[in-house]
């Protein structure tokens, strides 16, 4: 019977100690070679950025070291606020690497300017925090767009072929592992390097269902508003009684 992994913190640290227990070490990249026993991980921030410092700062306690990919264009979070900046602060203090979550959907139209694009955001997320970003990774990704070169705009592709196809990939992708969890994959019975892709979204305690978790988080993100609404503006303030 194939081992599981409850989705919370404590789940998260028994899947890395069961990966180090099989010879895996974390390691980026750059440095990742397909036929040895290196095991990149990876983060998409899609919803939290809070929740990917939570996770950040676990890592940081667990000894390895991983790539956290912030949107720039999304709904969720803004990683230019002042919230978000220390959220980012904390994930490279932690001794992480900052990547770039690029949204090709949002330029349906212009497939020609998605390298521009994907240089233009990382030159605006390195201003911001003042750091390189020399990997990028796609959100809701077209295969022809996401898998097509190792290199877009002079960075790291994590989709490239050679994060995907020369060595293993595992996603927990909608909150659940969509082609078997990760001691399951060809590539960790054959000794070879791993790309684990986490979203740090849903490794929060209470472990709970995916659904039970994004209403959770509508929750959240109404009370958030009212509260920063009633910080910003007196009339707000004035008609809740804050």
């Amino acid at each position: 019977m194939a081992e599981t992994f409850e989705f919370s913190p404590e789940g998260y640290a028994r899947l890395i100690a069961a990966l180090r227990a099989r010879g895996y070490k974390a390691c980026g990249f750059a440095a990742a070679d397909p036929q040895t026993q290196h095991l990149i991980l990876r983060h998409d921030v899609d919803f939290s950025l809070d929740a990917a410092a939570a996770m950040a700062e676990q890592e940081r306690r667990l000894g390895v070291s991983a790539t956290y990919f912030v949107l720039l264009r999304t709904e969720f979070y803004n990683s230019l606020s002042r919230d978000g900046l220390q959220s980012l602060r904390r994930i490279v203090g932690c001794g992480h690497e900052i990547g770039l979550h690029f949204d090709a959907a949002l330029y349906p139209d212009q497939p020609a300017a998605v390298e521009t694009a994907v240089a233009h955001e990382c030159a605006l997320l390195e201003s911001v925090f003042g750091g390189p970003i020399s990997t990028i990774s796609f959100h809701r990704p077209v295969a022809e767009r996401a898998g097509s070169a190792n290199r877009l705009a002079g960075r790291l592709n994590a989709y490239g072929p050679r994060f995907v196809k020369d060595m293993g990939y595992c996603s927990d992708s909608r909150g659940a592992w969509q082609f078997g969890g990760p001691l399951e994959q060809p590539a960790v019975r054959e000794k070879r390097a791993l790309q684990l892709l986490v979203h740090p979204f849903w490794w929060q305690d209470p472990p709970t269902t995916p659904v039970e978790r994004l209403k959770a988080f509508v929750e959240q993100r109404k009370e958030f508003l009212d509260h920063e609404l009633a910080r910003h503006c007196a009339v707000h303030k004035a008609h809740d009684g804050h």
